[in-house]
């Protein structure tokens, strides 16, 4: 059940004697590395950063490697002219594996990295062991809705600012029980958060990166490793039929949905979301 005490726990501070892995000529990437064992790599979307993925998962770290790591061109990681492409990002997760000689991984992108997730499974099928898409924008029939709704959060973002843009985004990404539960402390403390997370400039990047994934449903059906679709029940833009038809376009796909979770379901229930992922791994590993 939802949970949003992790909430009052968010972390944002940087390590600052973390070291920096380069990835390619002039990039490095901020990571951090907890655990021991099979890996798991985090994915961030672009409103999220690495401290940020703490207090959402404690405990798979007793179980598991768990690396996580800002992108190139946010966070704490080395910002460039221009903004990477997709292909250059699925590049430097391999270069990051490369250097922390982790041979192969699950990889677990949620929202927007969920695209992240697909595209490095395309390219470099012999490093991923399986994927977690959480609260996915990849869409049975392709992704013409979430489009449409980064496009509309793009306008926001650069007409009206970070704030109009979080005001816009809280009622969509967050489900209902914790916008009830957290009421307005809740939306003001996570409004500075939000803020914080990001800048606006770095956050406009990401979301025109976004409107340049591919689309194709097809493209789903050459990923032969184990994925789960892991989606809230409260989830704006993927309810449960979808995620079930979602999961089907994978050949080796499979659904968990987490009650009144929304959109990004780690955020309402982390030990829940934590178990799920447990779950999936221990049975794909079982499955090896």
């Amino acid at each position: 059940m939802p949970n949003y005490e992790p909430l009052f726990r968010l972390e944002l501070n940087y390590h600052e004697d973390a070291p920096r892995i380069r990835t390619r000529e002039g990039v490095e990437l901020y990571y951090e590395s907890r655990g021991a064992g099979t890996a798991i790599t985090l994915l961030n979307n672009f409103f999220l950063t690495t401290p940020s993925w703490r207090v959402f998962t404690n405990e798979l770290p007793q179980h598991y490697r768990v690396v996580s790591y800002d992108m190139c061109n946010h966070g704490a990681s080395t910002h460039v002219e221009q903004e990477p492409t997709w292909d250059e990002h699925a590049d430097d997760v391999i270069a990051l594996l490369d250097a922390l000689e982790i041979e192969s991984t699950y990889l677990i992108g949620t929202s927007a990295s969920t695209v992240l997730a697909r595209d490095v499974a395309l390219r470099y099928p012999d490093r991923v062991r399986g994927l977690v898409m959480s609260g996915p924008v990849l869409g049975p029939r392709g992704m013409r809705r979430h489009m449409q709704i980064q496009r509309s959060w793009l306008h926001v973002l650069e007409n009206h600012g970070m704030a109009a843009l979080y005001n816009q985004l809280y009622p969509e990404v967050f489900g209902s029980d914790m916008n009830e539960e957290l009421g307005t402390p809740g939306f003001l403390g996570l409004r500075e958060s939000f803020i914080a997370l990001t800048t606006s400039e770095d956050l406009a990047n990401g979301l025109k990166l976004n409107l340049d994934a591919a689309t194709s449903p097809e493209l789903l059906e050459r990923i032969t490793v184990p994925t789960l679709i892991l989606t809230g029940d409260d989830d704006f833009l993927l309810g449960p039929t979808g995620a079930k038809e979602l999961a089907e376009r994978f050949p080796n796909g499979r659904h968990e949905i987490l009650p009144k979770a929304g959109h990004v379901p780690h955020l309402d229930d982390s030990e829940g979301f934590q178990v799920l992922v447990r779950k999936f791994i221990e049975e794909a590993e079982s499955h090896d």
